[in-house]
C-alpha cells in the first residue's frame, strides 16, 4: 500500500509524452491518469532530450531512464522504435542500453514504491523487461499493433509467446490482434481492450464552427503502414474532378521529406499542406472543419499495420465523417453504418472513393452521426478507464505473478 493508501501501480512505456502538451501519441499517459483516483501510478518511460528525469504530470508521477547520452536519446520519438531502427540501422546500439536502462528503473521501483502490480506496454520490450524484473509481482500486459504485427521472426513469437504465458493478463487494442495473438499462443486468454477517446470535452463536435465543403484531413504519424503516399498520388485525379479541394496532412515522421518531395514532383503542391505534429486541442478543431478524414492505412512490407487507429474514432467523434484503409483492426471502428473502407494501396480506389463522398453530403451527415454515437459507447475514456480498472483489481487480488 502506497503512501496515499491507495494500491502502487507500475506502468511501463516506451511511446509516451516527453512533457505537458507533447504532440506525441498520449494514450499510455491518459489511461494512467485516468487510474490515478484509485492507484497511485508511478510509469517508467524512457527519458529525451528536454524532458524531467522525475516529474508529476496530471497525478501521474513519471521517471524517465536514461539509456544513452542525451542527444542520441533517439530510439523512440519521432517515428516510433521500429520505424527508427530500420531507417537509422546504427540505432540498434542504444538497444541494450534501452532494455537496461528500463530493467534497472524497475528493480530501483519495486523496492521503493512496492507495487503491487505492473502494467507493461507493449509486449517486446516492455513484457520481457515486466517478465525478467516484476518478480513475484503480478503484471498485465497490453499489445497495441507493432509489437505484434512488424516483428514477424520465429524468434520474436517465441519472445511473445514467452511474455504472454508468464503474465496475469493480457490484453489487445483490437479484434484482428485478438486473433493473431491466439494463433500464436492458443492456450493464452486474450481479452480486448482498446484505448479510448476523449469523447466528453475535447473530441466533441461544435455546431459553431463552419464545416468546410473542400478539405481532406489526414492525421498520424509520417510512416509507412499509415499510407500517405498513396493518398497523395490519389490527389492530382480528385484534384481533375474537384479543383478546390485541398489536404491538410497534420503529422511529422521520418518519411515527411520523401512525402514533400512526392507533392512537388506531382505538381499539387498548392493543394497539399504539412502543418505538422499536433496537440489533442490542437487537432480538434481540424477534425471539426475537415469535410472529410482519410486514412488510407496499408501493410506495410515488414508486416507492420494499424493496432486499432485511435485519430480515426477522434475524428468521428467529432463528427467528421471517415474513409479508410481496410486493414483488419480498423474494422472493429468502421463499418458500413459508420465511414468507409477501401484498399489502401490503391490510389483510384481512394480517389473514387474520396469523389462518391464529397459528390454526397446527406450520406456523409449519416456517417457523422452515427460514428459520433458508436465512439462514444464504446471508446469513451470513462468506459475504456472503468474496463481498465476492473481488470487491474481483479489481478492485484489474483496472487503473485506466474513463474
Amino acid at each position: 500500500m502506497s503512501r496515499q493508501g491507495k494500491p502502487s501501480l507500475l506502468v511501463l512505456a516506451s511511446t509516451y509524452p516527453r512533457w505537458a502538451g507533447d504532440a506525441e501519441p498520449g494514450f499510455v499517459h491518459e489511461l494512467s491518469r485516468r487510474l490515478a483516483d484509485d492507484f497511485e501510478v508511478h510509469v517508467i518511460a524512457p527519458h529525451a532530450a528536454g524532458a524531467h528525469a522525475d516529474e508529476v504530470l496530471d497525478g501521474v508521477a513519471v521517471h524517465r531512464y536514461r539509456y544513452a547520452p542525451e542527444r542520441m536519446e533517439t530510439l523512440v520519438h519521432g517515428g516510433g522504435i521500429i520505424n527508427n531502427l530500420r531507417r537509422r540501422p546504427w540505432k540498434f546500439l542504444l538497444v541494450p542500453g534501452f532494455v537496461l536502462g528500463q530493467w534497472l528503473a524497475v528493480r530501483r521501483a519495486r523496492r521503493r514504491w512496492q507495487p503491487a502490480l505492473v502494467h507493461a506496454h507493449w509486449l517486446l520490450p516492455q513484457g520481457i523487461v515486466a517478465s525478467a524484473a516484476a518478480g513475484d509481482v503480478p503484471f498485465v500486459v497490453t499489445s497495441h499493433g507493432a509489437d505484434l504485427f512488424a516483428l514477424r521472426s520465429s524468434w520474436f513469437a517465441r519472445l511473445r509467446r514467452f511474455v504472454v504465458r508468464r503474465a496475469a493478463m493480457v490484453t489487445v487494442v483490437s479484434h484482428a490482434m485478438q486473433a493473431k495473438l491466439a494463433r500464436e499462443a492458443p492456450s493464452v486468454s486474450v481479452r480486448v481492450l482498446p484505448m479510448g477517446v476523449d469523447t466528453q470535452r475535447t473530441f466533441t463536435p461544435d455546431p459553431q464552427m463552419t464545416r468546410s465543403d473542400h478539405r481532406l484531413l489526414f492525421v498520424g504519424r509520417l510512416v509507412e503502414k499509415k499510407g500517405v503516399r498513396h493518398l497523395i498520388e490519389a490527389m492530382p485525379t480528385v484534384l481533375a474532378r474537384r479543383p478546390s479541394i485541398e489536404l491538410v496532412i497534420a503529422g511529422a515522421g521520418p518519411e515527411l521529406a520523401a512525402l514533400k518531395q512526392l507533392v512537388d514532383r506531382l505538381g499539387v503542391a498548392t493543394q497539399v499542406r504539412f502543418v505538422g505534429a499536433m496537440t489533442q486541442a490542437e487537432l480538434a478543431p481540424l477534425y471539426r472543419q475537415a469535410t472529410l478524414f482519410v486514412a488510407p492505412f496499408i501493410e506495410a512490407e515488414s508486416g507492420d499495420q494499424e493496432g486499432l487507429g485511435l485519430v480515426v474514432a477522434e475524428a468521428m467523434a467529432c463528427g467528421c465523417p471517415v474513409l479508410v484503409g481496410d486493414v483488419p483492426a480498423v474494422r472493429d471502428l468502421v463499418n458500413d453504418e459508420t465511414g468507409v473502407r477501401v484498399p489502401g494501396k490503391d490510389s483510384a480506389a481512394l480517389a473514387d472513393a474520396i469523389e462518391q463522398l464529397l459528390a454526397d453530403p446527406v450520406r456523409r451527415g449519416r456517417f457523422a452521426l452515427n460514428s459520433r454515437k458508436y465512439v462514444e459507447e464504446h471508446y469513451g475514456w470513462d468506459r475504456t478507464a472503468a474496463g481498465y480498472r476492473d481488470l487491474l483489481r481483479s489481478v492485484m487480488c489474483s496472487g503473485p505473478a506466474k513463474k
